[in-house]
């Protein structure tokens, strides 16, 4: 992979991957898209390694102060939330290890684009008629749970594990900002355990130092900008413009499909 490519990458990764419109959609689909070599094992671990470093550094502080109190003061109110994240974690876990090796049979075009615009349809309907009553503070176990089991279908490309967490919140009451935040903190680990979980794959293989490191800043940097700007626009402007972006989307890769211009 070269320098260019791998910078693009790492753009659509770190944006991708924390606004709710589905990294794995458009990491499937560029290649597609520009005729370019499909992503390999080893740029896949570089973009995760990458948004892992983006969300471990914006939360840092948030992480601290969650751990000590997870394993300090369990009954505090920090001290749940680390371990309603810790919960909320396992079901994304598990389906990413379970079911990884059949990623494959769900990268069809159609079935994304499809995917997309139903997923957008649900965030938005769900984020419009949602009351506004529980904080991140009061999250917890059920919501916690529940959020946790949505992310199962973030295995389908189009979904987006940001999308699926933000809209199963929303349909729980759960505030804006609540579920935003609380999705960046579970995606903490299992983004970080992702890309760990497929440094297996490349253990013997030969990486192109300078473009793999390319590609972890990008995501990174790229990572970071979106958190920050996620977590300001929806405290005043909603998830409508994401669901837009989706229908959008999907709308164009169902009609590129179908005249067979990807497959």
């Amino acid at each position: 992979m070269d320098y260019f490519q791998a910078i693009i990458y790492g753009i659509v990764q770190g944006v991708a991957e924390f606004l709710p419109i589905s990294s794995t959609a458009h990491l499937v689909l560029l290649p597609k898209l520009f005729g370019w070599t499909e992503l390999s094992n080893t740029f896949d671990v570089a973009l995760h390694l990458g948004t892992s470093v983006a969300v471990i550094v914006f939360f840092f502080k948030e992480w601290v102060k969650l751990i000590k109190a997870g394993f300090t003061k369990p009954k505090s109110t920090d001290g749940k939330l680390f371990w309603f994240i810790a919960i909320a974690c396992i079901p994304g876990a598990l389906a990413g290890i379970l079911l990884d090796k059949y990623m494959t049979f769900f990268e069809s075009p159609l079935l994304i684009g499809i995917m997309l615009i139903v997923m957008g349809l649900l965030l938005y309907v769900f984020d419009k008629v949602s009351k506004k009553t529980f904080e991140l503070e009061e999250i917890g176990l059920k919501r916690s749970i529940l959020v946790g089991l949505a992310q199962i279908l973030a295995i389908i490309p189009g979904v987006s594990r940001s999308g699926v967490t933000m809209t199963a919140g929303r349909a729980l009451g759960i505030t804006r900002d609540g579920i935003a935040r609380f999705t960046f903190l579970i995606s903490t680990p299992l983004i970080l355990g992702d890309a760990l979980y497929h440094v297996k794959d490349i253990a013997n293989v030969p990486i192109e130092p300078a473009p793999f490191v390319v590609a972890i800043l990008t995501a990174a940097i790229t990572g970071i900008l979106a958190i920050k700007f996620l977590l300001n626009y929806i405290r005043t402007k909603g998830f409508g413009i994401f669901a837009i972006y989706r229908f959008v989307f999907g709308g164009l890769i169902i009609v590129l499909a179908l005249l067979n211009i990807i497959r």
